[in-house]
């Protein structure tokens, strides 16, 4: 086996110690006083706003070098920071000040018949790993949600943005610091080589969970490889399903809504789906308001000119499966109901699918049988977002099965522990 370079074991050796530092501060954070966090987000709050000079300065720095290695315009704009976007990514730790506090709180509980009182409650996971894109706003949404659910926060960032993060999280650790509370509850890991992910995901004993963010290849990177328990916030090939019996005005603006509303995010439709029992005048309708839209239409294009359309890219198998993340939309006939949910079944990442119908049955079928983190039934795929849902800022949108599923808000930051109170009692 190769030995590592000394820049790739100093690398290692700061994720380790970083960890080990998280460690020990985390039951400080956990039995934090919800006035002592609240009070520590609003100032961390203020600070960011009157410190944005010093953000957007480094944030430049960013700008610039990507610029320079001809990183695209589109991940340029996720990348570039402003006084107005320093201002919402600040209104976020507000709202989260704002937020319930869901450590200790009692889920159930009850006195056994031998007098022992149980109940069980919500506590913090502990030390909170979190790998992430481009985007620098995460770095303060991934701090306020840890400081509040009682977590310590781990944060590994992407080389484009390490300047603005490492000034974001030195912000954060001198409002820390100024509120008496360990610097060590928010650190920012080394990014120079990718190995520094598998050091924060193989850190058992040291990391309780791991939490990816960002495209496919990312999540399925730390969710492959973690040895430490990983929630999968999960990309999102979205489907909205045209029934025959759908409202076809309705219908079309919400997959409007869903498709072009923010092209970028993972609640946006990927796949629209039509009932191949609606007339064909009506599936061209749809069809070309998608591309009225400035929407590039991907599918069969033998089927679809039949219908009287043009301009259609040819679908290949990929694109069925593909969150375009783009002003592209695959377009497929099925058959009815049931060949939607086959359809969603075979190729949904499990993120958000949707129907338009006025059917009750085949709105139940599709209720009941479509296996998604969240199913909308005539409503349009954008409203999976946790301060839609009434739950405040979101880490992201989990669609796996075990712990959380859906918008991961603070309560699923939490775990639980059962706590027996006695007077002596033995078995």
């Amino acid at each position: 086996m190769t030995e590592p370079t000394a820049q790739r074991q100093a690398e290692r050796d700061e994720v380790l110690a970083k960890a080990r530092a998280a460690k020990q501060v985390a039951p400080t954070l956990a039995t934090l006083s919800t006035p002592k966090k609240n009070e520590t987000l609003l100032a961390a709050a203020d600070t960011l706003e009157s410190r944005a000079a010093e953000i957007l300065e480094a944030n430049q720095y960013d700008i610039d070098a990507g610029r320079a290695a001809g990183m695209a315009e589109s991940l340029l704009d996720r990348l570039a920071l402003s006084e107005d976007r320093i201002s919402g990514i600040a209104g976020g730790l507000r709202q989260v000040a704002g937020l319930e506090d869901p450590v200790g709180e009692v889920l159930r509980g009850h006195t056994m018949d031998n007098g022992i009182a149980m109940r069980q409650v919500r506590v913090p996971l502990g030390v909170m790993g979190m790998v992430y894109e481009a985007r620098p706003n995460v770095t303060v949404d991934a701090f306020g949600l840890a400081l509040k659910s009682g977590n310590v926060a781990l944060l590994r960032g992407s080389k484009s943005a390490r300047t603005s993060n490492a000034k974001l999280v030195e912000i954060l650790q001198d409002v820390l610091e100024a509120h008496d509370l360990p610097r060590e509850a928010v650190q920012l890991l080394p990014c120079e080589t990718h190995d520094s992910v598998q050091d924060l995901i193989t850190a058992r004993g040291l990391v309780d969970v791991v939490i990816p963010r960002g495209g496919a290849n990312l999540i399925n990177a730390v969710v492959e490889n973690a040895t430490v328990p990983a929630i999968e916030t999960g990309t999102g090939n979205c489907h909205f399903y045209i029934d025959k019996d759908a409202d076809l005005d309705m219908a079309i603006t919400m997959l409007l809504n869903g498709k072009t509303r923010r092209v970028s995010v993972c609640n946006a439709t990927e796949t629209a789906l039509i009932d191949a029992n609606l007339p064909d005048a009506d599936k061209l309708k749809v069809i070309r308001a998608l591309q009225d839209a400035g929407v590039a239409v991907h599918g069969a294009v033998d089927k679809l000119e039949a219908l009287g359309a043009t301009d259609i890219v040819e679908a290949t198998e990929t694109d069925w499966s593909v969150e375009y993340l783009s002003m592209d939309i695959a377009v497929a006939e099925v058959e009815g109901v049931d060949g939607a949910i086959a359809h969603i079944a075979r190729f949904s990442t499990g993120h958000t699918d949707a129907i338009a119908s006025k059917n009750a049955f085949a709105l139940r079928r599709f209720a009941d049988r479509v296996d998604s983190a969240a199913v909308m039934l005539n409503a349009s795929t954008a409203f999976t977002d946790g301060e839609v849902y009434g739950m405040g800022a979101e880490i992201g949108i989990s669609t796996q099965k075990l712990h959380a599923r859906g918008p991961m808000a603070l309560p699923e930051l939490t775990t639980t522990k059962w706590i027996l109170e006695g007077e002596g009692q033995i078995r």
